[in-house]
């Protein structure tokens, strides 16, 4: 008999493939929300863990879409890009973050969203014993293929003593040394919090002085609150030691499109576009030529922002009232918060996914535990709301749904 056991990569279990009994708490969440719809039949789950967009995207590029899928001369395999979308993502970066200077042929290049970018980077960068530095809480993608090539993913933990920025001096020497990428995403999922323009230069010279590369994930770059746009490529030297990645997903809800790009410095943009080229055969073209007709339209950014500025704001001033200590993230569309230790009649919880049960299971209320750095919380605002008024119904049911818990922080 043929044992399908020994031919499974030890980097994915090996023998014990399939076999491993642990719960991702995604899966836990999953469980909880059906079993919790059965036990309250005709309650309404408010799901604020939702982590993308609630719209669709907008009607000027649907419109796009449909008039370039039908056109056959877009029939074909994209590749690494057309150089129209990658001249609209040029115009974008200077339009939105003033990053002047980015030459679309060279230093960009299209992506299938960026988790096949971030899985695609560690295969032009890694070596068996390379260390990737990353952020936790944090996305995993490029870790796990890091490790995936037999390198090393170090963690660098976000708290709120620093801001949650990274120590970037607390690295030891003996992983510096055999550090090759600082993996970093601002607007951070799921903090919700930004980096300034002093922590960007702070990270090229980090980078410079290492020889290491700065990867920087974008994907919620464009939606910010109190403050313009920063990408990391306006930092000065930026382009020199790294890459930054943007997505549409989020500023333009455009999540199951798939398209997004990669810029930065012309090598780097060849490497990845090297291993990309033996990965996909690239996104359908007329996809690519919609995406360039949202790129040349901010203001659809900007609708999406306000909107989400407006639902988290509500959210700030209903959870402050019963103890968590929310404010507005810098960017985002998220709420991340010290989840409590328990209830004033005695209910205690241990880690932050005990607490995030406990709301599904007898509040009907759906959010994502985070126990990385800390025990944090993470409201989204892409709960699915069909105008403003359903928007408020749904908030007041959050608002009544908490009220009186006398949570213990």
């Amino acid at each position: 008999m043929f044992a399908i056991e020994n031919v499974f990569a030890e980097r994915i279990g090996g023998k014990n493939f399939g076999k491993d009994t642990a719960i991702y708490k995604f899966e836990k969440i999953k469980r909880a929300k059906r079993a919790a719809m059965q036990e309250h039949p005709g309650v309404a789950l408010l799901d604020f863990g939702v982590g993308e967009p609630d719209a669709r995207a907008d009607d000027l590029v649907v419109e796009a879409l449909g008039r370039e899928a039908g056109d056959p001369a877009n029939r074909g395999y994209a590749d690494n890009g057309i150089a129209l979308f990658q001249e609209a993502a040029a115009e974008w970066l200077r339009a939105v973050y003033g990053v002047e200077g980015v030459d679309p042929a060279s230093e960009i290049i299209h992506s299938i969203g960026s988790k096949p970018a971030l899985a695609i980077l560690p295969h032009a960068l890694i070596n068996p014993g390379d260390a990737a530095l990353m952020t936790v809480p944090g996305y995993p993608v490029f870790g796990t293929y890091t490790k995936y090539l037999g390198g090393e993913v170090y963690s660098l933990p976000l708290v709120r003593e620093n801001a949650f920025l990274p120590d970037l001096a607390s690295i030891p020497k003996d992983v510096l040394a055999r550090a090759k990428v600082l993996v970093l995403n601002y607007p951070n999922n799921p903090t919700g919090r930004g980096a300034s323009p002093e922590f960007f230069a702070e990270a090229v010279a980090f980078a410079q002085r290492h020889n290491i590369v700065i990867i920087h994930d974008a994907a919620y770059s464009a939606l910010t609150y109190g403050r313009k746009p920063l990408a990391f490529l306006s930092t000065p030297g930026a382009k020199e030691v790294g890459l930054e990645l943007f997505s549409l997903s989020k500023a333009f809800n455009m999540t199951g499109w798939r398209i997004g790009f990669v810029a930065g410095r012309k090598e780097l943009v060849a490497a990845y576009g090297n291993v990309k080229d033996n990965t996909d055969s690239g996104q359908f073209i007329a996809i690519q030529k919609a995406a360039a007709v949202a790129l040349q339209h901010p203001d659809i950014t900007e609708r999406t922002r306000q909107k989400y500025e407006r639902r988290l704001r509500a959210m700030v001033d209903i959870l402050n009232p019963i103890g968590f200590e929310a404010s507005m993230p810098d960017g985002s569309f998220f709420l991340y918060v010290r989840a409590p230790k328990g209830c004033a009649d005695g209910r205690i919880f241990a880690a932050a996914e005990d607490f995030s049960q406990f709301l599904i299971r007898e509040k009907m209320i759906s959010t994502v535990p985070f126990d990385d750095a800390g025990s944090y919380i993470r409201f989204s605002a892409t709960f699915i709301a069909k105008d403003e008024a359903e928007e408020k119904e749904i908030l007041a049911e959050l608002a009544h749904r908490l009220n009186g818990m006398q949570l213990v922080f």
